[in-house]
């Protein structure tokens, strides 16, 4: 299962993330999202856990628990919304 941490403290590393999920079961993954450009920390990230029950587990375990100082939002990874996909762009009609 992939799951999705959010308000994650900038400072927060893949190893932490790391840590924090393997109290849970087997971490597969954790990631870290940075900024391509700064390099600096976006406060999120993902984590993927090759059992469900123990991804439950951990998301139960971690959700609204602190960070730092900054209460984590946890839960299950939605897939990115694919734009539909209409009939062509089209250029526009300039005479």
């Amino acid at each position: 299962m992939d799951i999705y941490v959010g308000n994650l403290p900038y400072d927060a590393s893949d190893s932490d993330l790391q840590q924090l999920f393997s109290k849970y079961g087997t971490v597969a993954s954790a990631r870290v999202v940075a900024d391509r450009a700064t390099g600096r920390a976006k406060g999120f990230g993902f984590v993927e856990m090759p059992d469900r029950a123990e991804a439950e587990k951990a998301i139960a375990g971690t959700n609204g628990a602190d960070m730092n100082g900054r209460p984590l939002r946890v839960n299950e990874s939605q897939p990115k919304p694919r734009e539909e996909r209409g009939g062509g762009g089209g250029g526009g009609g300039r005479w």
